[in-house]
């Protein structure tokens, strides 16, 4: 339609072109057989999906950049294979700022948006974001696993045991290492339940608890804490583990800067806290985490199991520095897209709704993620039903040592931290 010059519109007609007798015949044909859409016809085509990852950037606190980075790329990846099931898969990404406000923001525009499902994403703040989605029945595939409610919301299907099982793993980890042990984590609600999860695994070993130091997640430098934690560890076979997010590289700086005074204190931490990245911007095999103890939620980054993932990255990351394969974040991001994927293979439905998602997860659909993580299913029966993070199903954890400035397997396989986690509730 044109505006015609008194500006009103005009309503000169065009002539209709009427179908030829081959095209009549494909189409009656076409109705016989039951096929789908016929080219440049419109209905009949898979709808796109829209899904949201969120992360925090440039904040003084943890960023996880690379996993809203991730999400885009595996977009990419799977929309050149003709989408998921033939639906085209769109990402919205929302930068969550490490702060309420910024996390509940993300939680309204993606229910504004109507995506259907928040889908590998990092966040500390669980109450800010989980009321919106459960409002817009939108679920929370493959969180990070920082806060309870990804642990207890009916609308969370976790990927990981998140920082529990991190952290009774650890627990496990330094029980047979060290004769005294010292944790240093953030003094926020969040870093308060840390102590009681380490505490359960060391129990497992019948191990003595841990010295708890709570410190800053922003500061700078940890001198004062440090020197704390070092004290506490005692006189010898002692060890420090810190789970400090962004930060822990800061603390173990100021750990290896204070002067000697006779004692080997070995050092620790959990996947998240140290990868693999930071043990290379550290110097590596020189670096303060050499020979350190790390406990981590899925095989060492260069297991051969994550290939599937790197070839994506190479091809369809486009040199973004963000991403890097090793990260525990984007590895969490790959997992939790795995499962989206299979989830609407499932369905085979043209119309992908997140009630639909929601409801398939909740009747068992089985996802296999390559060994990355055992067969993951969010039924009743698979949970671990622990009064405090009751929707965990994944309780495995891995035990690395970093070697030669390499995070390495110091045990091989899986270790189920389920019995120790499931003793809290009893304790």
């Amino acid at each position: 339609m044109t505006g015609s010059g008194n500006g009103r519109p005009s309503t000169r007609r065009f002539p209709r072109t009427l179908p030829s007798r081959a095209a009549t015949a494909l189409v009656s044909a076409c109705l016989l057989a039951g096929c789908g859409a016929l080219p440049g016809a419109t209905g009949g085509s898979r709808e796109p999906v829209t899904v949201m990852t969120w992360a925090p950037e440039g904040t003084r606190a943890t960023n996880m950049p690379g996993m809203p980075a991730m999400a885009e790329a595996y977009a990419r990846w799977v929309n050149a294979r003709g989408g998921i099931d033939g639906h085209e898969l769109r990402v919205l990404t929302c930068n969550e700022r490490n702060d309420p406000g910024g996390a509940a923001d993300c939680a309204r525009r993606a229910a504004e948006q109507k995506v259907v499902a928040v889908v590998g994403s990092y966040s500390q703040n669980g109450r800010a974001f989980m009321a919106p989605l459960e409002a817009a029945g939108i679920p929370y595939i493959g969180g990070y696993g920082l806060t309870d409610d990804e642990f207890t919301s009916f609308l969370s299907y976790p990927v990981n045991g998140g920082q529990p099982a991190l952290l009774a793993g650890n627990g496990m980890q330094l029980a047979d290492a060290c004769e005294r042990v010292s944790l240093v984590r953030p003094d926020s609600v969040n870093g308060d339940s840390l102590p009681r999860l380490l505490n359960s695994g060391l129990a497992q070993r019948s191990h003595g608890t841990a010295a708890d130091i709570p410190a800053a997640e922003d500061a700078g430098e940890y001198t004062a804490t440090a020197r704390q934690s070092r004290n506490r560890a005692g006189d010898a076979g002692g060890c420090v583990t810190a789970a400090l997010g962004e930060r822990t590289a800061n603390f173990f700086d100021s750990f290896r800067r204070l002067p000697p005074d006779g004692r080997s204190v070995k050092v620790s931490s959990v996947l998240g806290s140290v990868d693999q990245p930071l043990v290379d911007r550290t110097g590596g095999a020189s670096s303060p985490f050499e020979g350190a103890y790390i406990t981590g939620w899925y095989p060492e980054a260069d297991d051969p199991r994550w290939d599937a993932m790197k070839q994506v990255i190479r091809e369809h990351a486009f040199d973004d520095d963000r991403i890097d394969p090793a990260d525990a974040g984007v590895q969490t991001t790959w997992i939790a897209y795995t499962v989206l994927r299979r989830v609407i293979e499932a369905l085979g439905t043209d119309d992908i709704t997140a009630s639909a998602i929601a409801h398939a997860l909740d009747r068992g659909v089985k996802v296999d993620t390559g060994g990355l993580t055992p067969p993951l299913r969010w039924r009743y029966e698979d949970m671990l039903g622990t009064p405090g993070f009751p929707r965990i199903v994944n309780r495995d954890v891995t035990f690395q040592v970093v070697r030669q400035g390499r995070l390495v397997a110091q045990k091989d396989g899986f270790v189920d931290t389920g019995p120790t986690l499931s003793s809290l509730s009893t304790a």
